[in-house]
């Protein structure tokens, strides 16, 4: 299958890996140069990790199967097209616009890897709803089995069936069907909990390293809220946070202040090295 990605941070990064691994060829398009370079950088170390750990055979042979560039013309022969781009709504609108415009196949299958944003939204910036979906991954992408499938209302099934199959025939990955509604399912109920974490620390009721201990060690979670939200992104987390509270209006769903003030000094987490911990 002809797979496009846009955007090659972490998680398109991710998505061009395990699309290139399952033998799909692969064009990943960056904004310019510089991202071009970062995002190459970025997969060949991964897939470098992999083949050192057994889970390929060979890093330079995935690495063929995939094309990263500046271009986005390149994509106007994809059979499905996945942007991985920052969570901005005004972005990723005009985005597919503009992929609408210049993938030529009328059945290709646009997909946002979104994790709180409608996808009715981002599907009435084309002039083909029916074939734009939510498909939603899970970072690290090779290693979390996970995928959302989103369909707006006006996602045909044809596109909810081939997204599907994409996903877990092609990729290995294990599909759920969500609703289209801020959050979906997974952040749905992540975030809340990301917050009331992040306001636990804010109040002063205990540190970040006894907060995040206290749930791996008392309720057997992999780690800590706080340790999750600096890998998810500081950013996302406040990004999806608002997404929920613009949707529903629930107070406990709007970032708190601490979240604000960390994400406008540049503290994002793990990608910047610097978040509720030091990286």
């Amino acid at each position: 299958m002809r797979v496009g990605v846009v955007g090659c941070g972490l998680m398109g990064a991710g998505i061009a890996e395990v699309s290139a691994r399952a033998g799909q060829d692969v064009v990943v398009v960056e904004s310019d140069p510089h991202r071009v370079t970062a995002g190459r950088a970025r997969l060949t170390a991964s897939l470098e990790r992999a083949e050192a750990k057994g889970r390929i055979e060979s890093a330079a042979e995935v690495l063929k199967r995939v094309e990263i560039l500046d271009d986005l013309d390149r994509l106007a022969d994809r059979e499905i097209v996945i942007e991985a781009i920052l969570e901005d709504e005004t972005a990723k609108t005009e985005l597919f616009t503009a992929l609408d415009a210049l993938v030529t196949a009328k059945d290709a299958i646009l997909a946002s890897n979104t994790s709180s944003i409608p996808i009715s939204r981002i599907g009435a910036a084309t002039r083909r709803p029916e074939n734009v979906i939510g498909v939603h991954f899970f970072n690290p992408v090779p290693v979390l089995s996970l995928v959302e499938i989103v369909p707006s209302l006006l996602t045909s099934d044809d596109t909810v069936r081939r997204a599907t199959g994409f996903a877990q025939d092609v990729l290995g990955k294990h599909a759920i069907r969500a609703q289209d509604r801020a959050g979906f399912v997974v952040n749905a109920l992540l975030i809340p909990f990301v917050l009331s974490a992040i306001r636990m620390l804010e109040a002063g009721f205990a540190s970040a390293a006894d907060i995040d201990e206290g749930l791996v060690r008392g309720a057997a979670h992999p780690q800590g809220p706080l340790r999750l939200a600096d890998l998810i992104g500081l950013d996302t987390t406040a990004a999806v946070a608002r997404s929920l509270f613009e949707e529903f209006k629930e107070p406990l769903f709007a970032p708190p202040p601490l979240l604000n003030r960390m994400v406008e000094a540049g503290l994002l987490g793990r990608k910047t090295g610097r978040g509720f911990y030091s990286y």
